[in-house]
């Protein structure tokens, strides 16, 4: 389709060597032409020229005194994509790798999974490639209220409402917050991931890993099929990781796998999530300590994987659950994937399947669950923290979890009556793509050219 392609050109030729970003909006363009085609008014409002630039792009410096009294400079982004149907909400990266181009990918990502929730909350993403790796508590609070320094002029509560994401968590949270409380004097709902005590909603912490693994529950269940008794590998070893686990074990799968940056772990007995916390969140040691409380487990490290794979998924598997980082899972790793009799992927990273390997998942018409529809568990939970924030109330664990679980069902639900209605049941990409779209286009219609 011309207008497609002209499009995706278009963006290409303003905003160059931005790869990651062209890759998400390729999938989710390509994945619409048969709406698009249907439905002409979404191309007499120029909606995907539109919806593919960001309302505002934020960029900033960054400078702050380390523990020599040396004086350190990063750069901070936040990309405030799409507040057509509620504040912009997405998560805040601290990572070396994190550019310009990242950050808009996981912004306009943001759009449609926020859309899919069914919830008021619009798309958008921040962060620094400041790497918190190595680095004291002090001088993490240091950057943290730097960063914030700069940000808090662009957020608030029904503005623009930051979350965590890889390197940051409730102490990186906390700082911001502390520091946002001190330029405006606000006590208010303006960050998301807040330890419990000052406007933290319980169940957030799981909330990714669990809803991933609802929705795999509810892609098996669509299939006359169920997670109970199935060999899941999960790559990561962070939270999305931690809880995927613990839910696949509550639902009586077998997880045997974890992965970090510098090597994985594979336990044929099964994942001891004790251990594994113990060694990530408590100890903050590498994967590879893990084999000290279970030396019957196998620690590969990354330079021992086979040449151009994730060795993650070269473990036979009924089901996978990419949980680390973006296009982590390549074509390769998918054929071995299909080829050991994986018959359902649930992404709990954000894109971590690249093109060619979501082909193959296609292809092949396993349960292919999209990291938009499939990870859309940890904002949504944060819009209901915002909403615990709102009435001043806290809920129980098991409200928040009751709903998380509905939610997850619903986003389902939509990406297969969508799918269903496009003649094609088992793509789930073209079905969360289109139901994701599709009420935010036309709420952007709605509100008129802006």
């Amino acid at each position: 389709m011309p207008y497609v392609a002209d499009t995706i050109a278009r963006l290409k030729k303003s905003g160059p060597a931005e790869f990651e970003f062209y890759q998400a909006v390729d999938e989710v363009l390509t994945s619409l032409r048969p709406l698009l085609d249907k439905n002409p008014k979404y191309r007499k409002h120029s909606i995907i020229e539109r919806i593919v630039e960001p309302e505002r792009q934020i960029m900033f410096r960054v400078a702050w005194i380390d523990d020599k009294g040396h004086v350190q400079v990063n750069k901070g982004y936040r990309i405030q994509f799409n507040s057509a149907i509620g504040p912009y909400k997405g998560g805040i990266r601290f990572h070396p790798s994190v550019y310009g181009g990242i950050i808009k990918f996981l912004g306009f990502e943001q759009i449609f999974k926020n859309s899919l929730t069914g919830l008021a909350i619009g798309g958008g993403k921040g962060g620094s490639d400041f790497d918190p790796k190595g680095k004291s508590d002090n001088e993490i609070m240091r950057f943290c209220q730097s960063f914030m320094t700069e940000l808090y002029r662009y957020i608030g509560p029904t503005t623009d409402v930051p979350a965590g994401d890889i390197g940051v968590g409730a102490r990186e949270i906390g700082y911001m917050y502390g520091q946002y409380k001190r330029l405006t004097g606000n006590f208010d709902g303006v960050l998301t991931g807040k330890k419990i005590p000052w406007g933290g909603s319980l169940a957030r912490k799981e909330a990714t890993g669990y809803g991933s693994v609802y929705f795999a529950q509810n892609m098996m269940q669509g299939r006359g099929d169920t997670l109970e008794g199935k060999v899941c590998v999960v790559s990561g070893a962070g939270n999305v990781a931690i809880y995927t686990i613990q839910k696949l074990y509550q639902l009586g799968a077998k997880p045997v796998t974890c992965s970090d940056s510098r090597g994985m772990i594979y336990h044929e007995k099964g994942i001891d999530l004790a251990a594994l916390k113990q060694v990530k969140e408590v100890e903050g040691a590498c994967l590879s300590k893990y084999v000290e409380y279970h030396p019957d487990a196998k620690y590969t490290a990354v330079t021992d994987y086979p040449a151009g794979r994730n060795h993650v998924y070269s473990v036979p598997c009924q089901a996978a659950f990419p949980s680390a980082t973006q296009n982590e899972l390549n074509e390769a790793d998918a054929e071995v994937l299909l080829r050991n009799g994986c018959v359902c992927i649930s992404e709990g990273a954000n894109m971590p399947s690249t093109p060619e390997a979501v082909e193959k998942f296609l292809k092949a018409g396993i349960a292919y669950g999209p990291g938009k529809a499939a990870n859309a568990g940890g904002v949504a939970t944060s819009q209901l923290e915002m909403a615990q924030n709102g009435s001043m109330q806290q809920w129980t664990f098991e409200e928040v979890d009751g709903k998380l679980f509905n939610i997850m069902k619903n986003i389902y639900g939509s990406a297969s009556e969508a799918a269903k209605e496009f003649g094609e049941p088992t793509n789930l990409v073209l079905g969360a793509n289109i139901a994701g779209f599709r009420k935010v286009a036309d709420a952007m219609i709605d509100q008129g050219v802006m």
